[in-house]
């Protein structure tokens, strides 16, 4: 950028969730005026991740060190492939100032001080010719936080219309203000589970319009031992991620307990806990006006359910919005992370202060 204290830039935020529906690219130019940011052009485009790719991204959990920088170095040459792609479609090159990467989670175990985006981004840099913040999160891991969630600095700054914001991708998350600090948490898994037993058992990426959740019927047992999970009586700052899966809520899902009941049935026992859990923590903080984004908002069964548990208004904004919304913000947090701004709040995750996370990378030009 010509002037990392300009108040017009164009920016282009890269989002892929833990839920691996695909990689999700968002043009934005930010402009501000009269003391607050705006949003006066958006451009998005979502690939879907091919069966070669979701298996990798899926299994460098398990990856040698060796695997994983390979991974690293073919993913973010995919990620810089289809943002050129993008720019040449949208004729963008000129207009793009920044390139704001949050890669793919691969570990996040923030009580151990780790945390694993991949997407090598000196690789995007030097393919796009652009400017790369990446790492969002290890600033704040460093600082004692969570390094989750990120997006609620843009929901302040962004979405200050809504009282809550309700994310439902991979991990259902929600980011409000209460006594003048912003307040973010997951709440409880989301799409992960449901996509993992659609993927596996019925050959689909997901539970169209949760169709076949809708046709289960929900075990009472399954219920009671999920909600009883030690994450749901724990104070926020905290957050999940696949090791919490792993390690808690498939054993319960897939154990010989619980062996009998068919996939329908563990969807909309699922789908009952999720809504359990969310609509706990908008009924407890009396949340009215909430806006609801990410892959879950387009599952109508769930959002009945959760209609149907909730004393607030659930609003669902544009559909690219409701999918774009991650990608747009993460775009703002790297723009805000080459102006030397805050873009990880200690409130939200727990850090011993506030913090501009977000490492830069440089094009090459030799």
């Amino acid at each position: 950028m010509k002037d990392i204290r300009m108040d017009s830039a164009g920016v282009i935020g890269i989002m892929s969730g833990t839920s691996l529906d695909g990689l999700d690219i968002c043009y934005v130019r930010f402009n501000f005026l009269n003391d607050q940011w705006q949003v006066s052009e958006l451009k998005t485009k979502s690939i879907d991740y091919s069966t070669t790719w979701r298996k990798s991204l899926s299994d460098a959990y398990y990856y040698s060190p060796e695997e994983m920088i390979a991974l690293d170095l073919s993913y973010g040459d995919f990620i810089a492939t289809r943002v050129k792609e993008f720019m040449d479609e949208e004729k963008l090159t000129n207009h793009v100032d920044l390139v704001a990467s949050h890669g793919h989670t691969i570990f996040h175990q923030p009580d151990k001080g780790i945390t694993v985006q991949i997407g090598n981004c000196q690789v995007i840099a030097n393919r796009l010719q652009k400017k790369v913040v990446s790492d969002f999160r290890s600033k704040d891991v460093s600082l004692g936080g969570q390094g989750a969630p990120l997006v609620p600095i843009g929901d302040r700054f962004l979405f200050s219309e809504y009282e809550v914001c309700l994310n439902l991708g991979g991990i259902a998350n929600v980011s409000f203000d209460k006594h003048s600090e912003r307040k973010a948490f997951d709440v409880s898994p989301c799409n992960l589970p449901l996509n993992k037993i659609m993927r596996e058992d019925f050959g689909k990426e997901f539970d169209e319009s949760g169709k076949y959740a809708a046709m289960g019927i929900c075990s009472e047992s399954l219920l009671e031992a999920l909600n009883a999970l030690q994450f749901y009586q724990d104070e926020p700052p905290k957050s999940l991620g696949l090791e919490w899966l792993h390690a808690n809520f498939y054993p319960l899902l897939f154990g010989e307990a619980h062996n009998h009941l068919s996939s329908k049935d563990k969807l909309r026992t699922i789908v009952e806990h999720e809504t359990d859990q969310i609509a706990s923590v908008l009924n407890q903080h009396q949340l009215k006006s909430i806006l609801v984004t990410g892959g879950g908002a387009f599952n109508g069964f769930f959002i009945d359910r959760l209609i149907a548990k909730t004393k607030g208004e659930i609003i669902l904004p544009s559909k690219e919005i409701i999918a774009f919304k991650e990608a747009l913000i993460f775009a703002f947090l790297g723009l805000r992370s080459l102006r030397g701004e805050v873009n990880a709040l200690k409130s939200v995750t727990g850090a011993s202060r506030d913090s501009s996370g977000g490492v830069i990378s440089h094009p090459s030009t030799v």
